[in-house]
């Protein structure tokens, strides 16, 4: 678990290493989906029933079927109590063990009958759960069975499950924050969109996909008009809401262009990364850009370029080269107030004035040039 590096890899290496410290034909990890009301699958491992899958898109069951997960959190630890693990047998709970014949039932199990039922489709002969708790709350629960014929499971294998528990909890804890630190360390907190980071690492991967397989990359980089005009005239919590909203327009549009990234590069500065679509494409696209930024009741529309290795722009070996014919072909934009996106090498190939701009060493001012430097 500690060397996973996301939540589905994390409970995946837990389900595995659960079911085999218990000795279990199959193992599962569920989340208990508040909101939903809902048990749903993360991973299922082992020997899989038909029907089953590894990592299952939407296998989840009412939690008021396993009212045991919910029970446990408000009846017998959230006072202080600890969670402990029950067995199940697809016939019915097990006899209790002797030294707890006068405390009920071994676990509290109490014979699911949805668990019973299930066990008994799937050629399962008993199981093991156990609740996963995070923070003080029921997270979710682990699963672990064994086919039929095998030995049951007993309390001593319940009392193990319950240590297993809350070692998976501690590891599902870790990777959640790390997921998150790194959710936050490429994600604009304004807007929600990817940041100047995430699109530095996105863009170099998609260069060398254009190096080797000859992949087009597109880059479109707008700059939000108006944006000073509404912070000096109307404050900026106005024109943090003008972000915003152009930022979700930019979400909007680069949907429309599968595995297009859309991010914020800072202040009124907003790009997306296409890789794949044709050139002709992206500039499509970008003429929606162009015509929804304009129907905004804040700002005065967006000036946008493109740069794309679809077009005569030259060879493209480095994202620099690339941020530079975009943002040159921007800055035309911006200063021809064209309501249309100016397109890097579509005005002449090499001799294309854009791309002239872009090579120029003084083309734009101090401030703006320092935003290339990697």
């Amino acid at each position: 678990m500690a060397a996973a590096h996301t939540p589905r890899e994390s409970a995946h290496a837990a389900a595995q290493g659960v079911r085999q410290a218990l000795g279990g034909s199959f193992a599962a990890i569920s989340k208990w989906e508040r909101e939903l009301g809902k048990l749903r699958v993360l991973v299922n491992t082992g020997e899989l029933a038909e029907g089953e899958e590894e990592f299952p898109d939407d296998e989840s069951y009412p939690v008021h079927e396993f009212p045991e997960i919910v029970g446990f959190l408000h009846e017998q630890w959230a006072g202080g109590g600890e969670p402990s693990a029950w067995v199940e047998t697809a016939e019915g709970p097990p006899p209790p063990p002797p030294r707890l014949a006068e405390e009920g039932p071994a676990g509290g199990g109490g014979g699911n009958r949805q668990r019973m039922a299930a066990l008994r489709r799937r050629g399962r002969g008993c199981c093991v759960v156990a609740p996963i708790v995070l923070h003080g709350r029921a997270w979710g629960e682990l699963y672990v069975a064994r086919r039929t014929g095998e030995p049951v499971f007993g309390r001593a294998d319940a009392d193990f499950a319950s240590v297993l528990a809350a070692v998976t909890a501690a590891g599902i804890a870790q990777t959640e924050r790390l997921a998150e630190a790194r959710r936050l360390a490429f994600t604009d907190a304004l807007t929600g969109l990817a940041n100047r980071r995430a699109v530095d690492m996105r863009l170099d991967e998609a260069l060398e996909l254009h190096r080797r397989d000859e992949v087009v990359v597109s880059l479109v980089v707008c700059d939000l008009n108006g944006l000073k005009r509404v912070n000096d005239s109307r404050g900026h919590a106005v024109g943090d809401r003008l972000l915003e909203r152009f930022g979700s327009v930019l979400s909007l549009c680069g949907a429309m262009l599968p595995g297009t990234l859309a991010a914020r590069l800072g202040g009124d500065e907003f790009c997306l990364l296409a890789v794949g679509p044709p050139a002709d494409e992206v500039v499509k696209v970008a003429g929606e850009l162009c015509d929804r930024a304009g129907e905004l009741d804040l700002g005065e529309g967006v000036a946008v370029g493109v740069a794309s290795t679809g077009d005569q722009i030259g060879p493209v070996r480095s994202a620099r080269r690339l941020f530079r014919l975009a943002d040159a072909a921007q800055y035309k934009a911006k200063a021809a107030r064209s309501g249309e996106p100016v397109v890097a090498g579509r005005h002449g190939g090499k001799d294309d004035p854009v791309v002239r701009l872009a090579d120029a060493p003084d083309r734009r001012p101090g401030p703006e040039r320092r935003r290339f430097r990697r």
